[in-house]
């Protein structure tokens, strides 16, 4: 099996040059650590002077590679030490380093001579033919080779092996936190930026959403302005006209805002109904029950706009009687809950549920409504809510009932 990782990706390589040095005098051994073709990764700890010498030639040294590289795999493909002669002659064993069942190299050792009637029975690892002739001193260096014992070479295998496990698991262990704190890192900016967009999104559909209302009442104050100016004394023209100009100021200021004060938003609706007071003159009557503790909590811009434009729509337009317009406001110690209530004949349970989900936006207001229940929502999630209840009889009325948290949470 070809490696998919390189072993230097996983092993510090000068880290594990010391370990190998270490090791090779406890052991008294030949020690290197190769890559999956058998090229080492470090430099030889312990080589006799014959290897050394053996592999400066540059075609003897590709047949111990080669030796290296076969041990490798037949350690890989057997699942531990593999015991081999090499192109030389000598005794050899090689421990596979793997990670997931790739194969990333091995630990080479030996350089040995074992027992004789051990060593007949120890296989080459390639059927290259062992050197026919040396030269003198070559010669003379491989008849030096010490002999080890073929068990204590077999226990040192073994040994090695389990040192090369933890090595791994180790550096796998390393290398998957350092992958996940990589990508804790890419979802935390991901998080970061999905917070901004939503946070863009919802500005944007605030003012969406505030763009909707009906512009119509605009254009009726000018030509009742223009009408009094004309027909009526200046005074109550006046007192129109600084009305309508908190109006605009309040909508000029405000309209890039997500949130303002529940005080702001009544003193719009107080300039409101007493500009529409000039124009509809004894046809309703208001109030306004807010007790000053609750003016600083805060609300979406034109919270209120949409219920007191329905009330002069479906409510006092149609009909003849004295129409009534309250808002009340009171709290269950985490929301705040108000009420707008209006003396109409209704609205029926099957158009409440219609217009509640969306599905009926063209009559009583629903439009208006849905508008506020989004724009509630976007401010305080699950904690805005809406709720309409009428029991649809002729001046028995409808009450909307907005509730929020009294202090938003962060």
């Amino acid at each position: 099996m070809e490696a998919d990782y390189r072993i230097s990706e996983f092993l510090d390589t000068k880290r594990l040059q010391t370990l190998q040095d270490r090791l090779s005098q406890v052991m008294g051994l030949a020690l290197v650590v190769v890559d999956a073709a058998g090229v080492p990764v470090t430099r030889p700890s312990g080589f006799s002077e014959f290897c050394a010498r053996y592999r400066q030639d540059p075609c003897q040294a590709k047949r111990c590679y080669a030796c290296d590289s076969a041990g490798g795999h037949a350690a890989m493909q057997a699942r531990k030490p593999v015991v081999y002669r090499c192109c030389c002659g000598f005794v050899e064993f090689a421990v596979p380093i793997t990670i997931n069942d790739r194969y990333l190299g091995a630990f080479i050792s030996g350089q040995v001579k074992v027992e004789a009637e051990k060593e007949q029975a120890i296989p080459f690892i390639l059927s290259i033919s062992p050197p026919q002739e040396l030269a003198p001193q070559l010669q003379a260096l491989h008849n030096a080779m010490p002999v080890l014992p073929y068990q204590r070479f077999a226990l040192m295998a073994d040994t090695l092996l389990h040192l090369a496990s933890c090595l791994v698991e180790q550096a796998w262990a390393n290398v998957m936190q350092r992958e996940l704190h990589k990508k804790e890192q890419q979802l935390t900016q991901e998080l970061r930026k999905r917070v901004e967009t939503e946070k863009l999104l919802h500005e944007a559909e605030f003012k969406a959403l505030s763009y909707q209302l009906n512009p119509h009442f605009l254009f009726n104050v000018l030509n009742t302005i223009g009408r009094l100016a004309y027909l009526e004394e200046a005074q109550r023209t006046e007192a129109m006209v600084h009305d309508f100009s908190d109006m605009m100021r309040y909508l000029l200021r405000k309209n890039n805002h997500a949130a303002i004060t529940l005080g702001q938003e009544i003193g719009y609706v107080n300039s409101y109904m007493a500009v529409q007071k000039v124009r509809m003159r004894d046809r309703f009557e208001y109030s306004c029950e807010i007790p000053p503790h609750y003016l600083d909590v805060p609300c979406p811009f034109l919270m209120l706009q949409p219920l007191v434009e329905n009330f002069f729509n479906y409510v006092v337009e149609p009909r003849d009687v004295l129409s009534v317009l309250r808002i009340h406001a009171a709290d269950n110690g985490e929301d705040i809950i108000i009420e707008v209530s209006d003396n109409g004949d209704g609205i029926a349970q099957e158009d409440i549920k219609r217009i509640l989900s969306g599905q009926q936006n063209n009559k009583k207001g629903g439009i208006g409504i849905i508008n506020i229940m989004q724009r509630l929502q976007l401010m305080f999630g699950a904690g805005g809510r809406l709720a309409i209840s009428s029991a649809h009889q002729p001046m028995m009325g409808t009450t909307v009932t907005l509730q929020f948290p009294l202090t938003p949470h962060s």
